[in-house]
């Protein structure tokens, strides 16, 4: 319910926020909107402990001009005591109102990360292209927090010190317009100062959460690639790297907490100066019986209390800005809608008839170069096509348009006659399977990840797919079974259990259509020997392009396709592209031959 009611808000912003507050402090306000029950009641509690704080100088005026020249103990004990009352009420208001707007924040924080992560899954393979892990990371984490504080907690402090305030600038007037109109005389200059401090250190802010990100991003980088790191000694070097992004984030944070201490230490001394003034000039009109001493130790309170007010709404304001520079690089994610929508048609029935139709493409990252061209072939319905060539000519990139990873730069991609664009994504990848070569395993238990492919497959299917896939036998040494963790990418599995487990997996999605993307070309002969059974019965009667170098996989193929510079040069069976001595394909598999015999 929070979370429906967050993205709610958040689709409301996107669509009625005006330009200059796109990503401004109004629409990151708004994010409070699904607490504003709990946060009503953090109102309540803090207009109470407000209120007391604006009632207690009131009865220190009693006291000092009544209660103590009456000379009685009893009406000065009675005065004391109600201070005490005053104070226990203001104690209990203020820590309810803490609890109201501090477990707010925390949900709103919790909501907003969900559906940033969200925003994050629906985008297309092209942005993460364009983004590192660790900047993203960052701002699921260090963003998300800035903001937290900002929707909660600094609103409370907010609307308690703008209450106090305006309510004791209202009551300075009232116990001395004479000495009010001198302190007013303060606040223009200190105003001037705040918003100028704050346009600064909004900016500030933005390079500070960036330098952040960026140290997040060096670290995931070098923990998550720790065996290229240890391989290369390069640790010292990946230090040093840390290092350096460090220093620019402290820079940038070392400049933001100096526009902030000279804010605040102005804001500070304006305040005191003005104290300084009201108790010469209080003193004056003591002295001259214009005021009495009760009044002026009620000013002076109240003015304590102006004082201290304004100088926190100058450190919120300055503390809101950053989290407007954190928002709006939250917001840019949450607001952005991916090229590749969701929504569309869906077969019926999927036959696994593919065609490529004078595909041309280039990579959203690589605009300037053309990676396809032309490309026309198809697929008929359970039949195997390879697809050979040199390295960089383009076959992954194939292989990665099929699931709609990407949309062809112009041209149509169809299954069973229908153009792929025309159809929803995550229903037609619910049609394919992939098989690569280092098939990524999630940091969970081997049943989960066979399960990824149908997660309410039960547990004999489970064991079906995984006898089929020659991964049972391994599966039930291991002490845990089935229940055993993988580790971060499967990495506590060798490479061929890796590969049967993903094998498994996809014959447990039962895909119309596989791919299998060099799926043997890492392995020893022995688990390439049993992951090639496995293959061959996950490919009957399915729709399979494999991309390999191996002729075992390729002798079998219905037909080769070879691809060079992002064409298909050549097409045919293996024993007809054979005879074409000047071919590339004969080029690839002599190559190949004397590699072997070598």
């Amino acid at each position: 319910m929070h979370q429906q009611a967050l993205e709610k808000g958040l689709r409301k912003d996107s669509m009625q926020a005006k330009p200059k507050d796109q990503y401004g402090i109004l629409r990151v306000l708004r994010l409070a909107y699904p607490e504003r029950k709990r946060l009503a009641w953090g109102f309540v509690f803090l207009a109470i402990g407000s209120g007391m704080l604006l009632l207690y100088p009131q009865i220190i005026k009693h006291m000092i001009d009544e209660a103590l020249q009456s000379g009685k103990t009893s009406e000065l004990r009675a005065t004391a005591g109600l201070v005490l009352g005053i104070f226990l009420l203001q104690s209990l208001a203020g820590a309810l109102r803490y609890y109201l707007f501090t477990t707010a924040g925390e949900r709103i924080v919790a909501d907003l990360r969900e559906t940033l992560y969200r925003a994050i899954l629906r985008q297309e393979i092209a942005f993460f292209d364009a983004r590192r892990t660790g900047e993203l990371m960052s701002r699921l984490s260090a963003d998300a927090t800035v903001l937290q504080n900002a929707v909660s907690v600094n609103i409370s402090m907010l609307m308690r010190n703008l209450g106090a305030a305006i309510g004791g600038l209202i009551l300075l007037v009232y116990t001395s317009p004479v000495l009010a109109l001198a302190l007013l005389a303060a606040i223009p200059p200190l105003a001037l100062g705040t918003a100028s401090f704050g346009r600064k250190i909004r900016s500030i802010s933005r390079h500070v959460q960036d330098a952040l990100a960026e140290t997040a991003t060096i670290a995931e980088e070098a923990i998550s690639g720790i065996r290229t790191v240890r391989a290369f000694a390069q640790e010292e070097g990946e230090a040093r790297r840390y290092r350096s992004a460090v220093d620019t984030y402290w820079t940038s944070a070392r400049e933001r907490i100096r526009f902030i201490a000279l804010f605040t230490g102005g804001a500070s001394f304006l305040g005191y100066l003005a104290i300084v003034g009201v108790m010469y000039y209080g003193g004056y009109l003591v002295m001259s019986r214009q005021m009495t001493i009760g009044d002026l130790t009620t000013f002076i309170l109240y003015t304590l209390t102006v004082a201290v007010s304004v100088a926190t709404l100058g450190s919120l304001w300055t503390d809101f800005m950053a989290a407007t520079g954190a928002g709006r690089r939250l917001f840019e994610i949450l607001d952005r809608q991916p090229d590749i929508q969701a929504g569309g048609r869906q077969l019926p029935e999927v036959s696994g008839r593919l065609s490529f139709e004078d595909v041309r493409f280039r990579y959203p990252s690589r605009p300037e170069l053309e990676v396809l061209t032309d490309l026309r072939f198809t697929l008929e319905p359970g039949e195997m096509v390879a697809l050979v060539g040199p390295s960089g000519g383009g076959k992954s990139t194939i292989a990665s348009l099929i699931p709609r990873f990407y949309d062809p730069t112009s041209g149509v991609i169809a299954l069973d006659g229908q153009d792929m664009k025309s159809l929803d994504p995550s229903w037609l990848r619910t049609q394919i399977g992939l098989v690569s070569q280092d098939p990524v395993l999630m940091s969970t238990t081997i049943a989960a990840n066979i399960r990824y492919g149908r997660h309410d497959a039960d547990e004999a299917a489970l064991y079906k797919v995984a006898r089929e896939a020659h991964a049972h036998e391994f599966i039930e040494k291991f002490p845990q079974g089935y229940e055993t963790l993988v580790g971060e990418r499967g990495v506590q599995l060798s490479g061929g259990q890796r590969q049967r487990i993903a094998i498994a997996r996809a014959m447990l999605k039962d895909p119309k259509i596989l791919i299998l993307d060099e799926a043997t070309s890492a392995l020893d002969a022995e688990s390439e020997h049993l992951v090639k059974e496995a293959l061959d019965r996950l490919m009957k009667g399915r729709t399979t392009l494999v991309i390999a170098h191996r002729l075992s996989t390729v002798r079998h193929a219905h037909r080769v396709l070879v691809v060079e510079g992002g064409r298909i040069v050549q097409e045919g069976t293996h024993d007809s592209l054979m005879q074409d001595r000047e071919g590339v394909y004969y080029r690839l598999v002599y190559l190949q031959t004397l590699a072997l015999q070598a």
